[in-house]
């Protein structure tokens, strides 16, 4: 027997505990949830106040066995479940599951794991929140109906094995509608203008001073007027403004937060961000890291003056206490930070490192002076004319933060110094142009969203919580309805006027505009899934009402409200609205009819198929006749393909010429685009070649590169067994025989092996792999 057995969710998180704790301390691991509602049967008894049926998990049950036998033999059992929802229904599901003594059974929390909190806890123990258990169980169980309610819809009315979630359908709307924004975006031009003037200092020194005229032209007619009016006049400071400013630091991070930050400035993804910080809090490296508060504890700020001073001096340091704005915050623990702010670096992995660095850097900045800048704005007359050119410059007098830490929405390329100064000038001093130029410039698009960015918007809008966003994006992504990718811009054409020494300049240039980066894009059956749900099921996509749930959710967390009323008021007329729309609703496509073949006078129609999105020509008719069918490309999408690329896909197979007697033809097949030649098959090379433009040429190139490939695959043959063969893979030589692969023992030299010895390898057979349980 032995004195106190302590339960936490991880490995990891153990390991550091049991540094803290001594010899009468036994601490494991439930890895994770140990039980879930049951799949079968809905999981849900929904007659009897939405009880939710739990079952140990089949890949737990083996835990669970071991748990139930060291709490057992232990006097106390400490839960050391993490601080929120779901660590607080992890510790109610393992009192209930291992069936603990409530008399030895012990709650403890903590938001850092450091051995001065570990042994705080200890001290002061609590018993399990249920209501915090109740927001769990309530977030969970709305989410199973949703999904399991309104998913077997879209597979009768849409498309087989597809899935509905309550918040990731709406995370989805959000993309889509920016999507079609974008889709219906009309870029219009304007002509801004820009001018240099090079002004002389007491020694003769020029320096260049940039400006912009104080307005746009819409033509290129009105650009070029007044760079006429620009000929020969003359130009004079009218006035300069110079005006105090400050920077304030941001507060320190919470959860969407430091997704954003961790985004923009590391370029990980969320549920990259939300792993790493994981494996620092579990290494008693920062605080909790699901959290939307901005508070920080005394100790913490404290620490963080003292730093500030021995490293930059009294004047850096300002007590700053951050109060959190986000409504229905249901942590009351504190932001993200380091345990031990006087650690400005730790070990472990390139990615822990620099996000704990960022970390750093964001907390001690949260605790530092602001930065004192000053502006200043020279407007500049044109005798000419009536309108303004004006130049605006910006430098720090005290860099306070901006010395550790500089927000990612700031000017970055400056590192925070500011605009360039200005030159020594004064009012009416008269300046020389070096170059005015009229350049187009076009309206942007709304942009895409990056993981980021919907992070951040999921937030403004009230939907999920601190520990919800990760999911929600990985979610949505797995599904199919949204792809995360880089996407190439396309040349565009715009024209530069110049006026140098009086002499007008028009050239027509090209740029690339529209490339995309680590940008969401939905895909055409998440645009056809969204259009469904929110024909069909309004209620729940509503970003009002999804965000109405949240606050509900939090209501039950701080006991102001029953759960099973909760899920009751929006059963009742959720399945009305499901029963409905099995009823009323049309089987969906998204089919569009593109207009007809010229060449054999048979409609076009785009729509989404078993396999996703294809085109089709023609229609099945009463004589048996059978429409043709063609996967889209990549890129092109049901809502903005056209007649003429539609027709393009149709062009498939084609023969490319002849090779060795033996023709030579492309097509496109279930694992993508290939060439068949002598009935063998070669593949495209992904990125490099296009089935609908490669020539034979290229073709006979990848012919005869997979001919080498397979000699140089082939060790040994025999003739007495064609069926066998020695080949050379990716691990090393194996036998080849009957369709089955067999492993050559290392050390054995295969160029010497024969019939008999390869045979023995046969006939013992490979050894059962003894795979690790997923």
């Amino acid at each position: 027997m032995h004195e106190n057995l302590v339960i936490v969710e991880s490995p990891a998180k153990a390991k550091t505990i049991e540094r803290f704790l001594g010899k009468d301390y036994v601490v494991t691991s439930s890895m994770g949830h140990i039980r879930d509602l049951e799949k079968k049967d809905f999981g849900i008894d929904i007659e009897n106040k939405f009880q939710p049926k739990y079952i140990v998990s089949p890949d737990k049950k083996k835990i669970v066995t071991e748990l139930k036998k060291l709490a057992k033999d232990a006097k106390t059992v400490w839960i050391a479940s993490d601080e929120d929802r779901e660590g607080e229904a992890i510790a109610w599901h393992l009192q209930e599951v291992l069936k603990l003594d409530p008399k030895k059974t012990k709650r403890i929390v903590f938001h850092e794991i450091t051995k001065e909190a570990i042994l705080k806890a200890i001290q002061t123990p609590r018993p399990i929140d249920t209501n915090l258990v109740n927001a769990q169980q309530a977030r969970r169980i709305l989410d199973r109906i949703v999904g399991f309610e309104v998913s077997p819809v879209l597979w009768k009315k849409v498309k087989p094995s597809l899935s509905a979630g309550r918040v990731q359908s709406v995370a989805v709307r959000l993309i889509v509608e920016r999507e079609r924004e974008i889709i219906n975006f009309v870029s219009t031009s304007s002509f801004r203008v820009s001018a240099i003037f090079l002004v002389p200092d007491e020694k003769g020194n020029i320096t260049e001073l940039k400006a912009e005229l104080n307005k746009r032209f819409e033509t290129k007619k009105e650009a070029r007027e007044f760079l006429e009016k620009c000929k020969n006049a003359e130009f004079s400071i009218a006035d300069i403004v110079k005006r105090p400013s400050k920077r304030t630091p941001a507060a320190p991070f919470i959860t969407s937060t430091l997704q954003q930050e961790a985004s923009r400035k590391l370029g990980f993804s969320v549920s990259q961000t939300m792993s790493v910080a994981q494996r620092l809090y579990e290494a008693g490296k920062i605080t909790y890291m699901r959290t939307d508060s901005v508070n920080l504890s005394s100790l913490a700020i404290n620490t963080a003056k003292s730093k500030i001073i021995s490293l930059h001096g009294e004047e850096y340091s300002k007590t700053r206490q951050y109060k959190t704005k986000a409504k229905g915050a249901q942590e009351a623990h504190e932001a993200i930070r380091p345990t031990y702010l006087d650690q400005e670096e730790i070990g472990g992995s390139s990615q822990e490192k620099r996000l704990y660095d960022l970390i750093w850097k964001r907390t001690i900045a949260s605790q530092m002076s602001d930065a004192e800048l000053e502006r200043t704005t020279v407007t500049i007359n044109i005798s000419s004319t009536k309108e303004k050119f004006q130049a605006t410059g910006e430098i720090i007098k005290f860099d306070g933060f901006l010395k550790v830490y500089l927000e990612s929405n700031d000017n970055e390329e400056d590192n925070g110094n500011g605009k360039t100064l200005l030159p020594p000038l004064k009012v009416n001093q008269q300046l020389q142009t070096s170059n005015i130029e009229a350049t187009e410039r076009f309206t942007q698009k709304p942009p895409r969203y990056t993981e980021a960015s919907l992070v951040k918007k999921l937030e403004e809008q009230g939907i999920g919580r601190p520990s919800t966003y990760a999911p929600i994006i990985t979610t949505v992504q797995n599904r199919g309805y949204v792809v995360k990718e880089d996407r190439p811009g396309i040349e565009r054409n715009f024209v530069q006027l110049s006026l140098i020494n009086n002499q007008l300049d028009d050239k027509t240039k090209t740029e690339i505009t529209g490339a995309e980066k680590s940008k969401l894009f939905p895909t055409d059956i998440g645009m056809v899934v969204n259009d469904f749900l929110i024909k069909y099921f309004d209620k729940i996509m509503d970003l009002n009402f999804t965000a109405k749930v949240e606050v509900e959710f939090d209501e039950i967390a701080i006991g102001e409200r029953i759960w099973n009323d909760m899920i009751d008021e929006f059963y009742r007329p959720f399945h009305k609205n499901v029963e409905n729309a099995l009823e009323v609703s049309e089987r969906t496509t998204g089919e569009r009819h593109l207009g007809t073949d010229p060449k054999t006078n048979l409609p076009v129609y785009v729509k989404i198929a078993r396999y996703g999105p294809i085109a089709q020509l023609g229609e099945t008719t009463e004589e048996g006749e059978k429409p043709q069918f063609a996967s889209l490309r990549n890129g092109q999408h049901l809502e903005t393909i056209t007649l003429e690329e539609a027709l393009d896909l149709f062009k498939l197979p084609r023969q490319v010429g002849e090779y060795e007697g033996k023709t030579v033809t492309v097509a496109i097949g279930r694992f993508g685009p290939y060439v068949r030649h002598d009935s063998k098959f070669v593949s495209l090379e992904k990125g490099v070649d296009d089935p609908y433009t490669i020539e034979l040429g290229r073709a006979i190139e990848l012919i005869e590169a997979k001919r080498e490939k397979d000699r140089n695959a082939l060790i040994k043959t025999f003739d007495e067994e064609p069926e066998l063969r020695i080949l050379n893979g990716r691990w090393g030589p194996y036998i080849s025989f009957k369709k089955k692969n067999y492993k050559i023992p290392k050390g054995t030299e295969a160029e010497k092996m024969e019939l008999a010895d390869c045979m023995k390898i046969i006939e013992e057979g490979p050894k059962p792999k003894k795979g690790r349980k997923k």
